[in-house]
Order: structure tokens, then sequence, then C-alpha cells
């Protein structure tokens, strides 16, 4: 899965994002950039030394390189490992990370390289915004999920119990390097959960990016470069539009959280068993059904996204052993409830977001409502 040489330059996709969280930054996205990130890390700004956070397989596979590259290059490294999982995205993984580089005497002109997927962006980007009161942070995706969407837009977060992400914070990375040529250590489940939210991106916002999806399915199950290139590129410029908008989440970008508020209780709901990009499959599907059953989406949509994610093997379905009140109670922490109610993202139809009537990004649902779609007998 490699590039010929002549197509190795980076990409470069500017995000505009607020300058009140961090913005605006560079996406760059080119073959081979894993190997050589000297230069580019040199554009993110000076560093005394960098904490390279990344899972325990991830650090196999690349962080141990990197590091070893870096020091090389005459720049300090050190790497922090923690065990690969949505189960270690923890307040307590978070305080041991800290502690390590605390004593290990990382001091405030240190910065964070978070390495690997969505869990390990979140913790490290956590890890950054709250170490010595915040420094800069670079991401480096190795799935493909997190490349077209958990390393854009500065969110990050750990979970509690009490459900997902609802501790953390916004503070957008200096730089976000991408290296499509990494996808070809990812497992296959891995692999197809990131579809999902390019599915979903097509959902929200491009109706014939839904398209192209679904026509590149072939080359892109068979990890095609080219194919790949085009799809981190198209997501991350509909990704970084909704950032730019709306960079702290109080208006459009409430979009992206399409699929979301089922798709995290499901996780929730399955104690972390069913995998993010799953979950938000089959999440929205049921949201989809809710707006068509609400009256505020084109009859056919939640149709239209079934057969699109089918195509790469992705569930369309809720678990048969997630009992519907069980999922509906989990839905009730969700961020987004407001006033006791569920506030849901809905579509028009498929390419295009639904107002709400007081011209919110968000509908609020009440559960009952979520019960009998789920339960209808």
């Amino acid at each position: 899965m490699s590039l010929p040489e002549a197509a190795r330059s980076p990409l470069r996709i500017a995000v505009d994002a607020s300058i009140e969280t961090g913005g605006p930054y560079a996406v760059l996205i080119g073959a081979g950039l894993v190997a050589r990130l000297r230069e580019p890390l040199r554009e993110a700004g000076p560093a005394h030394r960098w904490a390279i956070i990344s899972d325990d397989r991830v650090a196999a596979l690349y962080g141990r390189s990197i590091a070893a590259s870096l020091e090389r290059d005459g720049q300090r490294a050190d790497l922090f490992e923690f065990p690969a999982g949505e189960a270690h995205k923890t307040r307590e993984t978070w305080a041991r990370l800290t502690d390590e580089m605390i004593g290990r005497g990382l001091g405030r002109d240190c910065a964070v390289l978070a390495l690997g997927g969505g869990v390990a962006g979140d913790l490290a980007a956590f890890v950054a915004a709250t170490y010595m009161r915040g420094v800069p942070c670079v991401q480096v995706p190795t799935t493909l999920l997190a490349m077209i969407d958990a390393a854009i837009g500065g969110k990050s977060g750990v979970d509690v119990p009490a459900g997902k992400n609802l501790v953390g914070a916004i503070r957008q990375p200096k730089l976000v390097l991408i290296d499509p040529e990494v996808l070809s250590t990812l497992p296959q489940p891995d692999y197809l959960a990131g579809f999902a939210e390019a599915i979903k991106h097509g959902a929200i916002a491009d109706a014939d990016y839904l398209s192209r999806i679904e026509a590149d399915a072939s080359a892109l199950l068979a990890r095609d470069a080219g194919a790949l290139t085009e799809l981190v590129r198209a997501s991350v410029m509909i990704k970084a539009k909704f950032v730019a908008a709306d960079a702290l989440e109080a208006g459009p970008r409430a979009a992206l959280n399409f699929g979301h508020t089922i798709g995290h209780a499901l996780e929730k709901s399955t104690d972390y068993a069913m995998p993010h990009g799953f979950a938000v499959a089959a999440g929205m599907v049921v949201e989809a059904r809710l707006g068509e059953s609400l009256g505020v989406t084109t009859p056919g949509t939640a149709d239209r996204i079934a057969a699109a994610l089918r195509r790469f093997a992705l569930p369309t379905e809720l678990p048969a052993d997630v009992a519907a009140r069980a999922l509906v109670d989990a839905t009730q922490v969700d961020k987004k409830a407001r006033a006791a109610r569920v506030r849901y993202t809905l579509l028009e139809r498929a390419g295009a977001v639904a107002r709400a009537a007081d011209h919110a990004w968000t509908h609020a649902v009440d559960a009952g409502h979520l019960l009998r779609l789920l339960q209808p007998h």
C-alpha cells in the first residue's frame, strides 16, 4: 500500500479554528510522514522535549522507532505507554501519565505527540491540555477513524463510570500529521470502523460524497492508497469546515454528533465491547429512523445510510442483547442533554442536517418516544 514517490508530497488543509481554542493549524496528509517527522514537528514550534503518548500496541509498531528517530535528530523524546483499549481511557490513566511526565522532569517547554487511534488521541490531548496548565499537542493518528475525525477539532477527554467523554477539554492541536501508509498494519475490524465516520460526513454534509464512498467501496476495502488518500482528504475538509465555523460546538458543529448519542449509549451499554465506529454506525440508522418517526427526516434516509454501511460490513441494527430500556437510560447522561431532555442531531435528508423549530442544531426528544421506536410492541 505505497504511493509513487511523486505523490508523496503532503497535502495541506487549513483548519481555521478560533484563536480562543488554540487555532488555526494545518493538517498534513502524506505517505511516509511517520518516518519523516523531523521537519513537520519543527513547524509545530520549538519543544525542549517531546512526550510521545501511545498505547502499548502502537508504541511497539511506531512509538519506539519515532522516539529513537527524534533522539537521532537531536530532539529529546520520552515514550509514555498505556494499555490499549477504551477501558483505559480513564482519569486514572490520565493521572498516571501526568505523574510519569512530572517524574521524568518534563516542564512547561515540552510538547505532547499523540500517537494512535481515537483513545490515544483523546487521552494524550487531555494530558496536553492540562499538563502544567497546557502544553502544545501534535496529533499523529494511526487509525482511519482518528485520521478523518477524532484527531481534528481539539476535543479531548476521558470516560467516567457515568458515560463516555464526560470529562475533557477543547484545545486545538498545533498540527495534525496523517500518514495513510500506517493503515496497512491496522486490524480489519478497526479499519472498517473508520468508514462509519466517513459515511457520517456524507450523511450530514455531502450526499455526493456519500455516493462516492459507496462507489469506491471495493478499492477502499482493498486499502488502495489513492482511494484512501482521497477519502481522508474529503473527510478532513468536511470536518475542518465544521470546526472552523464552531470550534466550541455551540452551533453547527453539533452536526458531527449524528449517530453519537445512540452510539455512546451503545458503548456504555456493552461495557465498551462494541467498538466506537460500530456503535456510531448502528446509532446513525437509529437516529435517522428517529428523525423519520418525528416527521423531520425524509422517509428512506435511514435505508440509504444503512445500505452504505452494509458495503463496509458495519452494523445497521442494535445488538440483540442490548435492552431498549437500558439503552434509553444510557442516553440520559449524554453531554448534549439540556433541561433533562436529550438532544439529537437529526437529518433533513442524506447530505443535510435538519434545524429544529427554535433554529437550534439539535432536537429535544422525549425518552418515551425513543423507547416506543425501539420497542414498538
